[in-house]
């Protein structure tokens, strides 16, 4: 069955139809169309949703990630955030393989449906000329006929009329037979048009318009397919992404199992252990003594408390926090009242029931001491070059941290002018490769700075012992240096390196820096779960199974640096692997 055979009266039905499936392609294609935007919507929230909660570098809650509970919520929020990007790779897809391609393929339905309707068209304007080339030539027939007859007619009246005469009968039988001949003529036509629009109309019915309708089903069966198409390619451009967002979910779950109170409160204690002692018991003063002491002797001061345990700072419990107001001034004998002595007469009403709890009224009326609160011990001064501002223990936290950075950038120094010295020998033996001179201002720049950095390495040492940590000299500090910063062995010779063959110099040791790279050591392992091709620059490929050591984690912008065994780096996606990182 087909609509050429059983629909050939039914053109305007036909016509209504395709035109009805041109449009729910349109349709789907705009659903489409804004589903991806609603992905996009909701990728684009989700982003600015976990960028919000994120710390921020630098601040407080940066510095509070080193407890799992703020780790465990810094790894939701970057799992959100892979789960975002899987959001933004369902609309890209459906935009490539549904938008586009649907809307490309609907141009050509178009197009086609065009064509078709344009050729049933002229096939009926052909069919519509030849019924009235017929139509002109029946009538013209049938006027003809009836001028032939009426010539007839006359022709009879004329030869059976005795007036007329014989020239007037010969004339209306020649004037018959003309339009009787002319009659014949237009009858032969008309059968001829007749036969043509008959052969034309079998040719419309049984041969064109079945092929035209036939086709206009072709194109309305193949636009079904490639809707379904459509339609399954809604679910699996979805279906793609749910082992990654599955992973993510996973990770959030993990994420949740790695938070550790216990672990919690050790790094609370690591982090603002001060190393004080707790202060001891108040001694009882017995300010009757101070009474009686003459005043060219002693005066009566501040009640001594937890203030006097302090030293300098009275009014804080810690001897880092900042200056508070000076305190009142001590009491000194001039500022009680005069106690009269029993050679100038009988002592006054107001001390001859006890005039030691008079003097004790008369000092708390001037000095009121109290304990600072935990409010006020919470202001810190300013920090310091040698970190006195902080706790003992924090304090050699500190040092260490502050020497162990300045270690780095001297051996990073060190290994500058060795490279520099090796240049400047190079050039020496090679004056082809340049000026030995021209590097000079570098050498005496970098044994400048090695000469400032021991200087730094040797003060916080310095402070460190006297903060009461090990003071024990690093390893930069046993190297010595020339006045050009080169790297001399113990006995005065310069190193075997400064000797090496010119030529492999040249291409071994030169870099941009002229030091080494330092290969960075393994904080992991994962496992890829997904094939990735790592066509970016800087990233890696690989193969889903493939072990991989992981050198730097995922710093929050999806992307984990690994290495494979061969010593090949790069970044790939963290939602592709599964990371063990060693503790």
């Amino acid at each position: 069955m087909d609509w050429g055979t059983d629909l050939w009266d039914q053109y305007d039905v036909i016509e209504k139809h395709t035109q009805s499936g041109l449009d729910l392609v349109e349709k789907y294609v705009k659903f489409a169309k804004e589903r991806t935007e609603v992905e996009q919507n909701y990728a684009k929230q989700l982003r600015n949703l976990t960028k919000k909660y994120s710390p921020k570098r630098g601040s407080k809650e940066e510095q509070e990630c080193r407890f799992s509970s703020h780790q465990s919520f810094l790894d939701i929020l970057n799992e959100v955030n892979d789960y975002a990007g899987q959001r933004e790779v369902i609309a890209e897809n459906m935009i490539l393989n549904i938008c586009l391609e649907l809307s490309k393929y609907l141009q050509d339905l178009k197009q086609e449906r065009k064509t078709h309707l344009s050729d049933a068209k002229k096939a009926q304007q052909s069919l519509e000329s030849s019924y009235k080339q017929l139509e002109s030539s029946k009538k013209r027939f049938e006027r003809e006929w009836r001028e032939a007859e009426k010539a007839n007619q006359n022709a009879e009246k004329a030869d059976q009329d005795i007036n007329a005469t014989k020239a007037d009968v010969e004339k209306a039988k020649m004037q018959a037979h003309m339009r009787t001949h002319v009659a014949e003529e237009c009858k032969n036509d008309y059968a001829a048009q007749l036969q043509k629009y008959n052969q034309e109309q079998s040719q419309f019915y049984f041969t064109e318009m079945p092929q035209i309708l036939n086709k206009l089903q072709d194109m309305d069966e193949q636009r079904a397919v490639k809707l379904a198409q459509g339609y399954v390619s809604f679910a699996n451009t979805e279906k793609l992404v749910m082992p990654i967002i599955s992973k993510c979910l996973e990770g959030i779950a993990k994420a949740g199992g790695n938070t550790n109170g216990k672990n919690d409160s050790l790094a609370l204690i690591e982090q603002h252990k001060s190393g004080f002692e707790r202060p001891g018991d108040l001694e009882f003063e017995d300010y009757s003594q101070g009474i009686n002491r003459a005043s060219s002797d002693s005066s009566l001061g501040t009640p001594k408390g937890p203030l006097d345990l302090l030293g300098k700072n009275k009014n804080k419990l810690w001897p880092f926090s900042k200056k508070s107001k000076l305190p009142p001034p001590p009491l000194t004998p001039l500022s009680l009242p005069p106690i009269p002595s029993p050679a100038n007469g009988p002592p006054s009403p107001k001390f001859a029931r006890d005039p030691l709890s008079y003097c004790l009224k008369e000092i708390n009326k001037t000095v009121k001491p109290r304990i600072s609160s935990f409010r006020t011990l919470k202001r810190t001064p300013p920090p310091t070059e040698d970190f006195g501002h902080l706790p003992p223990e924090q304090r050699r936290k500190k040092l260490q941290q502050k020497l162990e950075d300045i270690g780095k950038e001297l051996q990073k120094e060190v290994d500058q002018s060795e490279g520099l010295e090796k240049m400047k020998d190079v050039y020496e033996k090679n004056p082809q490769m340049g000026d030995p001179s021209s590097l000079e201002p570098q050498i005496s720049q970098t044994g400048q700075n090695i000469e400032k950095l021991r200087a730094e390495l040797q003060k916080y040492e310095s402070w460190l012992i006297e903060a009461g940590g090990r003071g024990e000299t690093l390893q930069y500090m046993s190297h010595t240096f020339n006045n050009n910063g080169a790297h001399d062995s113990p006995d005065g010779a310069q190193s075997d390196e400064g000797n090496a063959d010119p030529s492999q110099a040249i291409y071994a040791e030169f870099d941009d820096d002229f030091d080494e790279e330092e290969v960075i050591s393994p904080i992991g392992e994962c496992t890829a779960l997904y094939t990735f091709q790592g066509a970016s620059e800087g990233t890696i490929s690989m193969q889903e199974g493939e072990a991989f050591a992981v050198v730097e984690e995922d710093k929050g912008d999806g992307w984990t640096r690994v290495r494979r065994n061969n010593g090949d780096e790069g970044y790939i996606p963290t939602s592709y692997v599964n990371i063990s990182l060693r503790k």
